[in-house]
């Protein structure tokens, strides 16, 4: 129970300094009081100290001298009396002191004691006041006052059981030394009591309190008005460009005045209608621009049917041209593919564009779809020298996924991978968790840097501008794979660092509304491990080794023969080499 209070508490603590350091007007308001506090503690200490020690000196001055002439009149009075014997004696010590008690300018208590150490020729008794209070007359004080150096004063707090108001009252005592004839020397002490300098400084002490309480509260009450009057018109401007970047550009800010919030509040307005007028004029150029393109590819069809009729028959014909026509009817076929799978990907980009994109998803086993994106790059793989892995789980990695999009992405992955490999592997890994299905396609070509892998996805973007696609591919590939993970609501990310290759890794949620948070498989793949190097595949005839050394990949997982294809392949372009090795010397 302790346990759970105290989180709570840590919770609402928590959520009262989110509340604090979220608001400013709340931080001025804090600040502000903060600060008043300690000037009004200062202040007010400053000013009690001096009212107390200023109240406390004068009334000490009054009592010095008043008993200073209280003692002069019991001097004179003495050497004036004419007693000599005790009784006589005792009689004008207790004269003396009713009469001295009630000569002051308030009630005063009187003592006079018979000073210590001297001998009593007269044997008299020391008269009080009160003999209660004889106690306050410390042995301090009477030696002080013993030595007849003038007057001595000490404060004294007066016992509650002898004030008249029934608590500790502050008080003072002054000492004198008098002679009295034929009885020797006396001590002289009045008692004064300070309640009335107490009474006035706790009054002055609690208006001070009451007018510092009030001017940190007024003075509070000024800074949240103050600071509301500025806070306000932000807030609202916040809450304006919210609801502007939520898209709804009409909003506005309300001005009122002519202030410099007010000025604010227009300029504000003015920047958001010319914000407005610019997005309004750029999504009506890019709506035109999709138009333009979605137009221009469709219109381009026709021609292009037309040209590709007469470049097939040209293609067809090409062994009874010569040479050179022969080679021009083969790059004029060559681009018109080119040119239509450009065709094709622009109208592609320009329905992703319009919002027209349609997923027809259903239930597949990602590993099929795996299956016939590799069984496609095979043949690549085999004219670059690189060789095909997949690893995959056993058990089956069914998801929501519309079959062609998933094909087509990992189709580019494979291209791009095989393009940029080098000749090196290519690894293509495929995982699965409860709520998501992941395949990386990892190469160990020539890699990229971080900033390129942000831009990896843009339209027509290159790392290397001097680098030709020598696959054939329109620089809209990537940029579509994107966007088909985009309309599956999954991920499509990228890594790689210079000569050590890149990584792409496509996650798809198993079930349409699924928010993915993570991915089966990472990113960033973990450190090559030392390798024996392996030999050069036939691809490469300049290398001079034999084509038919493969080297030892591990077994894949699934039901891919990854390394026969990969073999039927380079035996097959290793055949349409030799075939072609006569022709072209008859060409040169």
């Amino acid at each position: 129970m302790r346990r759970l209070l105290a989180v709570r508490s840590a919770a609402r603590l928590r959520r009262l300094v989110r509340g604090w350091r979220g608001s400013l007007q709340a931080r001025v308001i804090t600040w502000t009081l903060a600060a008043g506090l300690v000037a009004l503690v200062v202040l007010g200490g400053y000013l009690s100290i001096s009212v107390r020690d200023g109240l406390f000196t004068a009334r000490v001055d009054q009592v010095l001298a008043e008993s200073a002439r209280s003692a002069a009149q019991a001097q004179k009075t003495f050497d004036a009396s004419t007693a000599a014997t005790a009784p006589e004696i005792q009689q004008l010590l207790n004269d003396m002191v009713s009469a001295l008690r009630s000569g002051g300018s308030g009630e005063r208590e009187v003592f006079i004691l018979r000073t210590r150490g001297q001998q009593q020729p007269i044997l008299v008794t020391s008269p009080a006041s009160d003999s209660t209070l004889l106690q306050l007359v410390s042995d301090e004080l009477r030696d002080a006052t013993a030595r007849n150096d003038g007057q001595r004063w000490e404060s004294v707090a007066w016992p509650a059981t002898s004030s008249g108001t029934g608590r500790v009252e502050p008080g003072v005592v002054v000492g004198q030394v008098v002679t009295v004839p034929s009885a020797g020397s006396f001590e002289l002490y009045f008692l004064y009591s300070l309640q009335a300098e107490q009474d006035r400084l706790d009054f002055l002490l609690g208006v001070l309190g009451i007018a510092g309480v009030a001017l940190v509260a007024l003075l509070v009450t000024m800074t949240w008005l103050v600071t509301r009057q500025v806070v306000r018109p932000v807030r609202l401007a916040a809450h304006v460009a919210e609801r502007i970047a939520d898209g709804n550009l009409d909003e506005r800010m309300a001005v009122r005045g002519e202030d410099e919030l007010a000025r604010l509040g227009r300029s504000f307005n003015e920047m958001t209608e010319s914000l407005q007028d610019q997005i309004v004029r750029m999504e009506n150029l890019s709506a035109l621009q999709r138009r333009f393109v979605s137009d221009v590819s469709h219109e381009l069809r026709t021609p292009l049917t037309t040209v590709r009729m007469a470049g097939e028959m040209l293609y067809e014909s090409r062994d009874d041209f010569p040479p050179a026509v022969r080679r021009s009817a083969e790059l004029l076929q060559q681009q018109l593919d080119r040119f239509e799978d450009l065709l094709g990907d622009l109208l592609e980009i320009s329905r992703f564009d319009a919002g027209a994109a349609v997923l027809d998803a259903e239930a597949r086993d990602v590993r099929d779809i795996v299956g016939a994106a590799v069984d496609q790059a095979v043949p690549l793989a085999g004219r670059k020298g690189t060789w095909l892995s997949v690893t995959q789980p056993d058990d089956s990695c069914v998801a929501d996924v519309d079959p062609r999009r998933v094909e087509r992405v990992l189709r580019n992955l494979l291209v791009n991978a095989i393009e940029h490999a080098d000749g090196t592997d290519v690894e293509v890994t495929v995982g699965a968790d409860d709520r998501a299905v992941a395949v990386t396609v990892r190469d160990h070509g020539v890699g990229m840097t971080r900033d390129e892998a942000e831009h990896v996805f843009d339209r027509f973007w290159r790392a290397d501008p001097a680098r030709a696609r020598t696959t054939g591919g329109t620089g809209l590939g990537l940029a579509i794979s994107l966007e088909d993970a985009h309309l599956h609501g999954g991920w499509l990310e990228a890594w790689g660092r210079p000569h050590q290759g890149a990584s792409f890794r496509l996650t798809l949620p198993r079930r349409a509304g699924i928010v993915l948070s993570g991915s089966p498989l990472p990113l960033e793949p973990p450190a090559d491990p030392e390798a024996d190097p392996r030999p050069d595949d036939a691809g490469a005839p300049e290398r001079g080794v034999d084509p038919a050394a493969l080297p030892d990949l591990p077994p894949t997982t699934g039901s891919f023969d990854v390394v026969e294809r990969a073999r039927e392949a380079q035996q097959a372009v290793a055949r349409r080499t030799a075939a072609a090795r006569p022709t072209s010397r008859e060409d040169g």
